[in-house]
């Protein structure tokens, strides 16, 4: 995990380590549409699907659920004067974010997460990096868009 850790960016480091927050609308993945997978920066678990993500207004991508059987943890946050559900990595134990009660369709959750926590796999790449189990589900959804 150490090796892992020294070719983290600053900001991912900071984030991923340190509970930090990125610049909401100047990241990464919060505007990416494309097909594919969002994985853990560190470990490459996976952690979220293209087909969950959804545009929150946020300015940071926001999905309605993890990949299901993922590890992602929630942890009770009342840190900033408020209090929160912060989304944790079960794998590297890294911050990822917060879910909220807000979120669209029927489990009406919003997993608001930094990019910089994040991995994209695009669809093309998936079967090649190991995510091929996962190609079904996202081929699935973006046929249906």
């Amino acid at each position: 995990m150490d090796e892992k850790l020294k070719k983290l960016t600053p900001l991912q480091y900071e984030v991923t380590r340190n509970c930090g927050t990125e610049p909401p609308f100047k990241n990464e993945y919060w505007d990416n549409h494309r097909a594919g997978i969002y994985v853990d920066v560190i470990s490459g678990e996976p952690l979220f699907l293209s087909s969950d993500k959804f545009d929150s207004g946020s300015g940071w991508p926001s999905f309605t659920r993890p990949v299901p059987g993922a590890k992602v943890q929630e942890r009770r946050d009342v840190s900033l004067g408020m209090e929160r559900t912060e989304v944790r990595s079960g794998s590297s134990d890294s911050h990822l974010g917060h879910v909220f009660p807000d979120g669209p369709g029927p489990g009406g959750l919003r997993y608001c997460v930094n990019s910089a926590a994040l991995r994209f796999v695009a669809l093309e790449d998936m079967e090649k990096e190991g995510y091929g189990q996962y190609i079904p589900q996202v081929k699935a959804a973006s046929q249906g868009n």
